[in-house]
């Protein structure tokens, strides 16, 4: 019975147990880091890892995955530390615009057959070369709302903390506890079900896009509030961390098996860990081996859980 209840609530329990032992170990490491400015500085980057990785869980939902994540994110990290910033206008049409073409993106996956995988390959260059256009040099200033709304000094904890809890919760409940939400991630499961009850693939898919497409626009614009100016390559790595996020969390690349609250846990972790490895002052360059062994290890001890629950133990 207990064994059954562990396994069935596998998809949370593993990624909150890591990330609780990886913060015990960083509170060990450096006991200061039990503060408010502590827990700020440790987790202020969190919140754009965190929008990326719900972002990518929306296209792997649909059983697709998202390559160009992480210079779309750069993009719109450039727009915001210059258009938004100097012309708001101008700003807000490029990113809804960016929105938009991720829509598109995902009818074109469907309608032609395409693999995601190439798709979004591609467009990452695409998104990459207007980062430039934008931005050909690291600089620009972001703008003064969005630089006080990521300083904001919350009551009792960061307001990352509150961000990122909010964040799971509304995610949560709009994907997993929803009708729409319901058949959104039928679409990954049994496609065809889903469209013998009337139900729209196409439409489906194109939401799942525009909603990834919104989160990444969020993770952009938490980014440059939080370093105040903007990079097309300033993101790059997003779109391996957002993926490592998604799997960390519980979710899996097909059947449409994901978990939103996992998921920003996974974010969350994926963070601690490169601060964890700066405590101990290795090499920055072993933070993605460290991200990577986190990864690995959830998936043994997952897949060991699984294991058990197919045995009936």
């Amino acid at each position: 019975m207990r064994a059954s209840f562990v396994a069935r609530n596998a998809r949370i329990l593993l990624p909150m147990l890591s990330f609780v032992a990886i913060l015990l170990a960083v509170f060990w490491l450096q006991p200061r880091a039990m503060s408010y400015v502590g827990l700020n500085l440790l987790l202020n980057l969190a919140l754009p890892i965190a929008f990326a990785t719900i972002a990518q869980m929306f296209v792997i939902t649909v059983n697709d995955l998202d390559l160009s994540l992480g210079a779309y994110v750069g993009l719109v990290a450039c727009i915001g530390a210059t258009w938004l910033h100097e012309q708001p206008v101008l700003g807000v049409f490029a990113l809804a615009g960016g929105i938009l073409a991720y829509a598109a993106v995902g009818a074109l996956i469907h309608l032609r057959n395409l693999p995601s995988i190439v798709v979004t390959l591609g467009m990452s260059f695409v998104w990459l070369g207007l980062a430039i256009l934008v931005l050909p040099t690291p600089g620009g200033k972001a703008p003064d709302w969005l630089r006080a709304l990521m300083t904001w000094k919350t009551p009792l904890v960061p307001f990352t903390i509150y961000a990122l809890l909010a964040l799971a919760v509304i995610v949560h409940l709009g994907l997993m506890r929803s009708a729409r939400g319901a058949v959104l991630r039928g679409v990954g499961g049994n496609p065809r079900s889903v469209e013998r009850a009337g139900w729209s693939l196409l439409k489906a898919k194109v939401t799942m896009f525009a909603l990834a497409g919104l989160f990444g626009m969020f993770s952009g614009l938490s980014l440059v509030g939080l370093t105040t100016s903007g990079d097309a390559n300033i993101a790059l790595r997003y779109t391996l961390l957002s993926i490592a996020g998604v799997i960390l969390g519980g979710g899996e690349f097909t059947g449409g098996r994901i978990s939103p609250i996992g998921a920003v846990i996974g974010a969350m972790t994926l963070t601690l860990a490169g601060s964890f490895l700066s405590f101990l002052r290795l090499n920055p360059d072993w933070q993605i081996g460290a991200q990577g062994a986190i990864l690995i290890l959830v998936l043994a001890l997952r897949a060991l859980i699984n294991r058990a629950e197919a045995r009936g133990i």
